[in-house]
């Protein structure tokens, strides 16, 4: 898993291997072995990796962010973004390639949704005119 996780991680950037091992500080040759699966990066590394880009440990280790391999159910179109820090007045940053897949861009409206009984809050970009029958401004 870790190994086509760092390899989506890479590509998503529009990284080399070259590019990728210099930000972490191994080599081309380590990176190129991580994605090919021929060695994996020890764990602190792994920790670093995950940080950076703002996941938990087990995610970069187990769970696919290309959306393929779940046992449970198809997650195709399924993504994990990462994290992100909310700031003092509420504001978030949207990851760019989250923002890429969904088209978001400035001057877009976004619906907030939540379950506070799973603990959970959604954004969800919505055509209001075609919302609510109406244009909103």
């Amino acid at each position: 898993m870790i190994s086509s996780n760092i390899r989506i991680l890479r590509k998503r950037e529009n990284l080399s291997q070259e590019e990728f091992a210099e930000r972490f500080g191994v080599s081309r040759q380590s990176v190129a072995k991580w994605e090919s699966g021929e060695s994996q990066p020890d764990l602190q590394k792994c920790r670093e990796i995950a940080e950076y880009y703002g996941f938990l440990l087990d995610i970069l280790v187990n769970i696919p962010l290309d959306g393929s391999d779940s046992p449970e159910e198809t997650t195709e179109g399924k993504y994990i973004f990462g994290m992100v820090k909310v700031g003092e007045r509420g504001q978030i940053v949207i990851p760019k390639y989250a923002r890429e897949v969904f088209n978001v861009n400035p001057g877009d409206r976004l619906m907030v949704m939540g379950d506070t009984n799973k603990g959970g809050i959604a954004l969800a970009k919505v055509s209001f005119g075609n919302f609510f029958g109406k244009q909103v401004k």
